[in-house]
Protein backbone atom coordinates (compact mmCIF):
# COMPACT_ATOMS: atom_id res chain seq x y z
CA UNK A 1 0.00 0.00 0.00
CA UNK A 2 1.25 3.74 -0.76
CA UNK A 3 1.69 5.87 1.93
CA UNK A 4 0.17 8.47 -0.53
CA UNK A 5 -3.61 6.75 0.22
CA UNK A 6 -2.78 7.75 3.87
CA UNK A 7 -4.18 10.99 5.13
CA UNK A 8 -3.80 12.23 8.53
CA UNK A 9 -5.74 15.67 9.01
CA UNK A 10 -6.20 17.39 12.39
CA UNK A 11 -9.76 18.12 13.48
CA UNK A 12 -9.57 21.65 14.11
CA UNK A 13 -8.29 21.90 10.30
CA UNK A 14 -10.88 20.78 8.60
CA UNK A 15 -13.52 23.70 7.64
CA UNK A 16 -16.53 23.09 9.66
CA UNK A 17 -19.62 23.92 7.46
CA UNK A 18 -22.77 25.50 8.25
CA UNK A 19 -25.41 23.42 7.98
CA UNK A 20 -28.03 25.65 9.62
CA UNK A 21 -28.17 28.54 11.62
CA UNK A 22 -28.08 26.24 14.73
CA UNK A 23 -26.39 23.07 13.53
CA UNK A 24 -22.83 22.47 11.60
CA UNK A 25 -20.39 20.12 10.79
CA UNK A 26 -17.07 18.62 9.96
CA UNK A 27 -16.42 16.07 7.25
CA UNK A 28 -13.75 13.42 6.84
CA UNK A 29 -14.24 11.21 4.06
CA UNK A 30 -12.37 8.00 2.76
CA UNK A 31 -13.77 5.67 -0.40
CA UNK A 32 -16.03 3.70 1.94
CA UNK A 33 -16.85 5.53 4.94
CA UNK A 34 -17.47 9.45 6.19
CA UNK A 35 -16.55 10.60 9.61
CA UNK A 36 -18.58 13.69 10.28
CA UNK A 37 -18.76 15.71 13.68
CA UNK A 38 -21.90 17.34 14.00
CA UNK A 39 -22.51 20.87 16.09
CA UNK A 40 -25.89 21.04 17.37
CA UNK A 41 -27.24 23.86 19.27
CA UNK A 42 -29.76 23.02 22.17
CA UNK A 43 -33.21 22.58 20.63
CA UNK A 44 -32.00 22.21 16.87
CA UNK A 45 -34.01 20.13 14.91
CA UNK A 46 -32.37 17.03 12.20
CA UNK A 47 -35.63 16.89 10.20
CA UNK A 48 -37.16 13.01 9.14
CA UNK A 49 -35.27 12.03 6.71
CA UNK A 50 -33.78 8.68 5.73
CA UNK A 51 -30.70 7.39 3.63
CA UNK A 52 -28.96 4.10 2.35
CA UNK A 53 -26.13 4.50 4.34
CA UNK A 54 -25.82 2.84 7.81
CA UNK A 55 -25.20 5.17 10.79
CA UNK A 56 -23.14 4.97 13.82
CA UNK A 57 -23.90 7.60 15.91
CA UNK A 58 -21.26 8.56 18.89
CA UNK A 59 -22.65 11.78 21.35
CA UNK A 60 -19.51 13.47 22.65
CA UNK A 61 -21.22 15.86 24.73
CA UNK A 62 -25.20 16.71 25.31
CA UNK A 63 -27.84 14.68 24.22
CA UNK A 64 -30.24 13.90 21.48
CA UNK A 65 -33.92 12.76 21.51
CA UNK A 66 -34.82 10.86 18.65
CA UNK A 67 -37.61 9.70 17.20
CA UNK A 68 -36.85 6.32 14.62
CA UNK A 69 -39.41 4.95 12.48
CA UNK A 70 -42.93 6.24 11.33
CA UNK A 71 -45.22 6.94 14.30
CA UNK A 72 -48.42 4.64 14.04
CA UNK A 73 -46.12 1.59 12.21
CA UNK A 74 -44.34 -1.37 14.23
CA UNK A 75 -41.06 -0.57 15.28
CA UNK A 76 -41.29 3.56 15.92
CA UNK A 77 -39.90 4.58 19.16
CA UNK A 78 -38.48 7.56 21.17
CA UNK A 79 -35.28 7.42 22.14
CA UNK A 80 -32.41 9.69 24.08
CA UNK A 81 -28.70 9.18 23.14
CA UNK A 82 -26.66 11.13 25.73
CA UNK A 83 -23.09 11.78 25.68
CA UNK A 84 -20.74 8.63 26.25
CA UNK A 85 -23.64 6.64 24.42
CA UNK A 86 -23.98 4.95 20.84
CA UNK A 87 -26.09 3.90 18.63
CA UNK A 88 -26.67 2.44 15.26
CA UNK A 89 -29.48 3.36 12.81
CA UNK A 90 -29.78 0.74 9.77
CA UNK A 91 -30.32 1.69 5.89
CA UNK A 92 -33.57 3.36 4.68
CA UNK A 93 -34.51 3.75 8.55
CA UNK A 94 -36.31 7.26 9.29
CA UNK A 95 -35.35 9.25 11.51
CA UNK A 96 -35.55 12.62 13.19
CA UNK A 97 -33.62 14.09 16.09
CA UNK A 98 -33.31 17.30 18.41
CA UNK A 99 -30.96 18.45 20.56
CA UNK A 100 -31.97 18.51 24.48
CA UNK A 101 -28.61 20.41 25.19
CA UNK A 102 -25.73 21.71 22.76
CA UNK A 103 -24.13 18.31 21.44
CA UNK A 104 -21.29 17.29 19.92
CA UNK A 105 -22.22 14.04 18.04
CA UNK A 106 -19.68 11.94 15.84
CA UNK A 107 -21.53 10.01 13.13
CA UNK A 108 -20.04 7.64 10.72
CA UNK A 109 -21.51 6.62 7.51
CA UNK A 110 -20.98 3.75 5.09
CA UNK A 111 -21.04 4.59 2.68
CA UNK A 112 -20.09 8.10 2.61
CA UNK A 113 -22.93 10.54 2.36
CA UNK A 114 -23.13 11.54 -1.27
CA UNK A 115 -25.85 14.22 -0.40
CA UNK A 116 -23.62 15.83 2.33
CA UNK A 117 -20.71 16.12 0.27
CA UNK A 118 -21.98 17.73 -3.10
CA UNK A 119 -25.11 19.85 -1.04
CA UNK A 120 -28.32 17.62 -2.29
CA UNK A 121 -28.94 17.65 1.87
CA UNK A 122 -32.44 19.80 1.41
CA UNK A 123 -34.17 18.08 4.01
CA UNK A 124 -32.70 20.33 6.48
CA UNK A 125 -34.58 23.47 4.57
CA UNK A 126 -37.48 21.33 4.82
CA UNK A 127 -38.44 21.91 8.03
Amino acid sequence: MSDSLVRHEKWDDIEREAVTGDIARRLFTGDRMMLAQVFLEKGAVVPKHSHENEQLTWIMEGALRFWIGNEGEPGYEERIVSAGEVMYIPSNVPHKAEALEDTLDVDVFSPPRQDWLDGTDSYFQDR
